[in-house]
């Protein structure tokens, strides 16, 4: 028995140690790989709709924001008293300006904010929608051991988790795909994703998996099959930018934040000591409607340089000496059909002809594709160049089938938005810059906010007010009396306002009340179609009850509300109304770009939409018809920016609405339609007669050109018709282009 004892003994040693490896093994695989809740997707805040004891449905009772002209009068109201000053003027409603004054707000100390155009006019509504910690600066930190690097990614992994628990109706996760082409780099690109999941730790979701070539191919058909071999997929956030900065700045506002959007600076002023004690501002909304717009001092114990690429301007009405600390950088994204990507995957290209890294992702129903990375100058709307979109597009080609041809007609949207940069003297290109931030305060006192990106801004903004509250003195105190934004009695927003920063607790406005089955709800009481109502949800959170209720019986059966302002996107009348009346929604522009998000969707589809726009905030605003031609001539120019063909940037409202907006020749019609025209000789009504194809044809060689190939004719025809069509009013113009055919030479058809 003592040697059997002994042996067994002896074996268990040997064992233990290999016990104890695949023990810590299995326990670090189980901790990779396990199960994790979804932020956002819990069991919904507030319970289902209440009903009275006579059975009638109780809408909600949201509290309001103040008026837009309550907030000016609040400015105005600041130059009294000693103690009627703001502890803090934000200047820039950008995401990082929002952010403050919502951080600033929830402190309990007393902030404005003063916008020159509109929230999210500029950069942040112009991202590529990703909420990431960014898997290309991971790369560079292992490769160049830069620790900067590290840093940037470990934070912004932590900071996105934030937006789905802050805002779940506008943030979501993403699984994006990594298409491999050789097998020799998928350890390469594993152990890349793997060490991107474990520095999220408890801050991910789901770990990174490995596709095989035929799973790869099942989840993304347009893939290109040649060569690949296989990819991985690895989970990141996405969101509506421009929502998400909105309901930011109207969150700040509800917590008592006094915010104003076309409120322009026009200079800084400074106390005996010369230390910044305010600034002046005007109103450049009242001047559009034909008032005047004198200047209002606003008093603040501190200003807040949060302007993105305009940084410099403002630090140069503080010292006009100052050296530039931006280095801005030109962002180009289009936007194309849905058909282009799966509805739920994204996918990325790391390494592109030029080395830079292209995205591909799923986003309101449409196809983002970007970006690119060049310097730039400083513009409020700069413009996609051509050669940025056919980079882009030429780019994108390489990764989908060959029997999938890439049109630029396809491409119903393209911007251009400018990265503030932080400059660093020792990079030789803008591609090799960090998105990270800096806070300075300037000799005078002018406290600076520059840098970051999008998934940083609420960082941002902390760090930013903690300087304000060290270098001015202000006091945070609790909030006593903060808002039910939830609209009832029956939850509270979880975050306890005790003078402390708190904003990665305090949800957005319209996060309390939503949940995934929200839109369910909204259809059973509006009679709103099923695919509006998931909209309203995913973009106004609960407040799609406020929308909804604003919406316009159509006198139908079903919809029984809501009248669509483009027949391809689900945008509705409604939402109009509400920007006006609940989100400070000033020009048609900010209905378009940044309420709705239509002008970054579908530029055509914005222009055909202005006019219905247009009569909605008319009636909203009290436009005169002055007002409303400055607007039409306004937002067209504004269009140029998303994308819209040059021929259609003279369109007259009157063309519009008669449609007919056409394309001037064959080449322009190739390069914008996203057809080829019809393939038969239907004849298809006009607003005046039309004549088949043969009896224009007929005519024609019944004149003078007889001679030439049926084939000649009709390419000549086409050619004046665009799209297979022709009216009276064109026949004129077939016999000039039947003579100039004849004189160029032979043409095929």
């Amino acid at each position: 028995m003592a040697p059997f004892v002994r042996r067994g003994a002896g074996l268990l040693r040997r064992v233990a140690p290999v016990a104890g490896a695949l023990t810590a093994g299995g326990a670090a695989v189980y901790y990779v790989y396990r199960p994790r809740d979804i932020p956002g997707f819990g069991a919904p805040a507030v319970p289902p709709p209440i009903y009275g004891a006579d059975g009638t449905f109780r809408l909600p009772r949201f509290p309001k924001v103040k008026s837009r002209d309550q907030q000016i009068a609040a400015l105005e109201h600041s130059s009294g008293g000693e103690g009627d000053e703001y502890d803090m003027l934000v200047v820039g409603g950008g995401a990082t300006g929002a952010g403050v004054a919502l951080d600033a707000a929830t402190r309990g100390l007393k902030v404005a904010l003063v916008e020159r155009d509109d929230f999210s006019s500029g950069t942040s509504s112009k991202s590529t929608k990703l909420v990431h910690g960014g898997v290309r600066y991971l790369e560079k930190a292992v490769w160049n051991l830069d620790y900067s690097q590290y840093q940037l990614v470990k934070e912004a992994l932590k900071e996105r988790k934030y937006f789905l628990q802050t805002a779940p109706h506008l943030s979501m996760w993403l699984p994006i795909m990594l298409p491999i082409d050789r097998w020799w780099k998928a350890p390469y690109y594993w152990a890349g994703t793997k060490c991107y999941d474990l520095l999220a730790g408890s801050e991910g979701i789901e770990s990174s998996y490995f596709l095989t070539r035929t799973k790869a191919l099942e989840a993304f058909p347009m893939l290109k099959r040649t060569d690949l071999v296989g990819a991985l997929v690895y989970y990141d956030g996405a969101h509506n930018d421009s929502r998400m900065n909105v309901s930011i700045g109207m969150t700040a506002a509800l917590y008592g934040a006094t915010v104003v959007n076309h409120m322009e600076v026009t200079g800084l002023r400074r106390d005996a000591d010369g230390r910044l004690c305010g600034a002046t501002v005007r109103d450049l909304v009242a001047a559009k409607n034909g008032r005047g717009a004198p200047d209002i001092p606003v008093r603040a114990r501190c200003v807040v340089n949060c302007t993105g690429p305009f940084t410099d301007s403002i630090r140069r009405m503080d010292d006009p000496g100052c050296k530039a600390i931006v280095a801005p950088a030109s962002g180009v994204h289009v936007i194309l059909p849905g058909y282009y990507s799966p509805a739920k995957m994204g996918l990325i290209d790391p390494s592109t002809s030029d080395g830079r890294v292209i995205f591909f992702l799923p986003w309101q129903g449409n196809t983002i594709a970007g970006t690119t990375d060049e310097p730039a100058a400083i513009t409020p709307n700069p413009l996609p160049d051509e050669r940025s979109v056919e980079w882009i597009l030429n780019e994108i080609s390489h990764y989908l089938s060959p029997d999938i041809k890439v049109r630029r007609g396809d491409v119903l949207a393209a911007w251009s938005g400018l990265r503030p940069l932080v400059k660093d003297p020792k990079a030789k290109n803008t591609e090799s810059l960090v998105r990270s931030h800096l806070v300075d305060v300037s000799a005078s006192g002018l406290l600076t906010c520059a840098g970051g990106k999008w998934t940083t801004y609420r960082q941002m903004a902390e760090e930013c007010v903690d300087a304000a509250i060290a270098e001015f003195g202000l006091r945070p105190r609790p909030v006593a009396d903060a808002p039910r934004i939830s609209g009832t009695e029956l939850v509270d927003d979880g975050a306890i306002l005790d003078g402390t920063c708190k904003s990665h607790e305090v949800r957005l406005i319209g996060a309390h009340g939503f949940s995934r089955t929200l839109f369910i709800n909204v259809i059973q009481h509006f009679g709103i179609e099923t695919e509006v109502a998931k909209h309203l949800t995913e973009s106004y959170g609960d407040r799609a009850w406020s929308v909804a209720a604003l919406c316009r019986p159509t006198d139908k059966r079903f919809p029984a509300r809501g009248e669509r302002i483009s027949q391809l996107y689900p945008f509705v009348d409604g939402e109009v109304r509400y920007a006006v009346r609940h989100e400070y929604a000033q020009t048609a522009v900010d209905v378009l770009a940044r309420r709705t998000r239509l002008a970054f969707l579908n530029a055509q589809a914005s222009l055909e939409a202005l006019p219905k726009i247009i009569d909605i905030m008319a009636e909203e605003l009290k436009w005169d018809r002055r007002r409303q031609d400055l607007e039409w001539r306004e937002t067209v120019a504004f269009l140029e920016s998303m994308g819209l063909p040059r021929p259609m940037l003279s369109a007259t409202r009157k063309q519009v609405e008669q449609g007919k907006i056409d394309f001037a020749s064959s080449l322009e019609y190739k390069m914008y339609s996203r057809h080829d025209g019809t393939a038969d000789e239907r004849v298809l009504s006009t607003t005046k007669k039309t004549v088949s194809v043969v009896e224009c044809l007929a005519r024609a060689v019944s004149s003078e050109v007889i001679g030439l190939r049926v084939g000649w004719l009709l390419w000549v025809v086409r050619d004046r018709m665009r799209s297979g069509q022709i009216g009276a009013r064109y026949l004129q113009d077939c016999k000039p282009g039947l003579q100039d055919a004849r004189r160029d030479g032979q043409r095929e058809d």
